[in-house]
């Protein structure tokens, strides 16, 4: 059976109306935050504390957006009679949020838990080079990181 002519104009103009009548929902996103799930990922937070600059999360990143600088220290020996050891002492460690992809393997290939994700979202900023993140902002997101 052939289709009635302008059948299909009929059901655009149903949902048409319809859709029309509905009553429209509206997040009045400055003025009312959002409901996030607890394990939102949003920014990449830094616990400095973990850290052994090993480099691995810099090597990784497949858009080189993690800048590390490091120097070596000389700690006595823990024992007399022990030999002197070295460790890196971490200097520098920056996040360019406009080279970040959001792929998350820094955070997977941190031997150390030293990455974490952070549901805070709202860190945009009116000049794109202001978007290179220091330790000093990237330990503030590690506060909120959910347990």
């Amino acid at each position: 059976m052939p289709p009635v002519p302008g059948s299909g104009l009929a059901k655009g103009l149903a949902v048409t109306l319809r859709t029309m009548t509905r009553k429209t929902v509206t997040a009045q996103y400055p003025d009312v935050q959002p409901e996030l799930p607890p394990r939102t990922r949003g920014v990449i937070g830094l616990f400095e504390e973990n850290c052994t600059v090993c480099m691995l999360c810099a090597r990784e990143c497949p858009d080189w957006c993690i800048y590390i600088d490091s120097h070596k220290e000389t700690v006595p020996a823990a024992t007399p009679g022990g030999r002197e050891r070295s460790r890196n002492v971490l200097d520098r460690f920056a996040i360019d949020f406009s080279l970040c992809m959001y792929c998350g393997i820094c955070i997977e290939v941190c031997p150390f838990d030293a990455l974490f994700w952070s549901p805070e979202f709202e860190y945009a900023e009116t000049d794109i080079l202001e978007l290179t993140h220091e330790r000093d902002k990237l330990r503030e997101w590690m506060w909120t990181v959910p347990a």
